[in-house]
């Protein structure tokens, strides 16, 4: 018999195009999700994808599987939040603030999709904050916050979206583009482009620089991304931002980007929310609806390890 289990790690094959990551994704260990595959592949008979392939190749009995996954899953996800809604309080309030200057790029589908089924639940996204979301969110100001710089917080939860790398944008002519990876001492006489938040917020800082007690020659702040690239490109500074924020940019080779670091430097993004509303059917929906939309828009993020998700 064919499990639900089944058709999500299939998915999840697709998706990542390795054993490994796939594993990441469903949170096995890959010794578990083989196992659970040759067990599939035993119940049906037949080899299901091609073995030391990258990305997998699928047989026709995984492609039909997959066609299965594909029509099946969305409509089970659907009845849960159909049940979850009957069974609970339909109405609720959803403002959210954004610790994260290049997060909109899965944010807003997120929110759009969530809209569109739960048109119960208030959503909003203040502007102009005149005080520090995450104490707002304690106090009921705000209901979630979307941050890397998790706070311990009486009764408040924080839920791990996903993993993602740290890379510092260099202009293609910069000296530092041909190399792999860069160590703090050679940001040393360098500018470096930031957003404008504290520092002690800034992965750059506080995992890569102020270990090494290194500062940059200068500071330079930018509220937008694409201001950082401009200037990144013009070769007036460099800059550090998530994997995925430079993704675009590096398609379109308008910059170049090298790894903090020989073993880089990793990051979690958390949504952070009141125990009291963790359990609400539509808070797990948009956590769930969150997770799901940013591995399907976003390059080069991983699934967070189940130990991160603290109620700090």
């Amino acid at each position: 018999m064919i499990e639900l289990r089944h058709l999500r790690t299939l998915l999840a094959l697709r998706e990542t195009g390795s054993l490994v990551e796939a594993a990441e994704r469903v949170h096995l260990t890959q010794s578990a999700l083989s196992h659970q595959l040759k067990d599939l592949e035993s119940r049906v008979n037949s080899a299901l994808f091609v073995r030391k392939t990258r990305p997998v190749e699928f047989t026709r009995a995984g492609l039909r599987l997959l066609t299965l996954a594909d029509q099946i899953l969305p409509e089970v996800r659907k009845a849960e939040r159909d049940v979850a809604r009957l069974a609970g309080t339909e109405q609720g309030r959803l403002h959210m603030a954004i610790e994260c200057h290049s997060c909109f790029q899965w944010l807003m589908p997120t929110v759009d999709y969530f809209r569109d089924h739960w048109p119960e639940v208030e959503i909003d996204i203040p502007s102009g904050h005149h005080f520090d979301p995450l104490p707002a969110l304690a106090r009921e100001q705000l209901d979630l916050v979307i941050t890397a710089d998790p706070q311990p917080l009486d009764g408040v939860h924080y839920a791990p979206l996903f993993r993602y790398e740290g890379l510092l944008a260099v202009a293609k002519q910069h000296p530092y583009a041909g190399q792999g990876f860069v160590e703090p001492q050679a940001l040393g006489d360098q500018t470096l482009i930031t957003y404008p938040v504290e520092q002690s917020r800034l992965d750059i800082f506080t995992q890569f620089l102020d270990p090494a007690n290194v500062r940059p020659q200068e500071i330079r702040t930018a509220e937008l991304t694409i201001m950082m690239m401009q200037l990144v490109a013009s070769g007036r500074g460099v800059c550090a931002l998530p994997n995925w924020a430079l993704t675009e940019y590096l398609e379109r080779d308008y910059v170049s980007a090298v790894k903090l670091g020989e073993s880089g430097i990793w990051s979690t993004l958390y949504a952070a929310v009141r125990e009291e509303t963790l359990e609400a059917p539509w808070m797990q929906d948009f956590l769930r609806t969150a997770q799901e939309t940013s591995f399907a828009v976003l390059s080069g993020i991983k699934p967070a390890a189940h130990d991160e998700e603290s109620a700090a």
